[in-house]
């Protein structure tokens, strides 16, 4: 079988950080790095649930929303997959930026009642905001 590019990656000189994985079909997929690969620290799976519905409902209601592919969790619990159409790098990283900082200022987790999540009692709400608060650093 053909190895998927995430797997060509050496995950072991792979930092935290912002990158553009790759393009397909002018659909660019972004990895947010927001953990060390391979460092020991990872995201829990609350906070890890809790960004991807902070995040995921901010870049949907954002000026880009129309542009939005896809947001997700990376199994490693090192990052989130960020896919986009036709979206540049550096309008990326601004977006994303911009997004995180709204994301700091939410006091309610969207999305967080039994009917509108399939596990609405696994949120961390705390250590979202220190793991974004985090990263935000990191690439600013």
């Amino acid at each position: 079988m053909e190895k998927i590019k995430s797997f060509t990656i050496d995950h072991d000189i792979h930092k935290k950080g912002f990158y553009l994985s790759g393009v397909a079909n002018n659909i660019y997929t972004y990895d947010l790095r927001v953990k060390t690969p391979n460092g020991g620290d990872y995201m829990d799976n609350s906070a890890m649930h809790t960004i991807e519905h902070l995040f995921a409902t901010i870049v949907r209601n954002s000026t880009q929303k129309g542009n939005v592919v896809y947001f997700g969790p990376m199994g490693c619990r090192t990052g989130f997959y960020l896919l986009m159409l036709g979206v540049d790098y550096d309008d990326t990283k601004r977006l994303v930026v911009e997004c995180i900082k709204k994301c700091l200022m939410l006091e309610e987790i969207p999305g967080n009642t039994r009917k509108e999540c399939g596990n609405y009692l696994e949120h961390d709400l705390v250590k979202a905001k220190v793991i974004l608060s985090e990263y935000l650093k990191c690439i600013e």
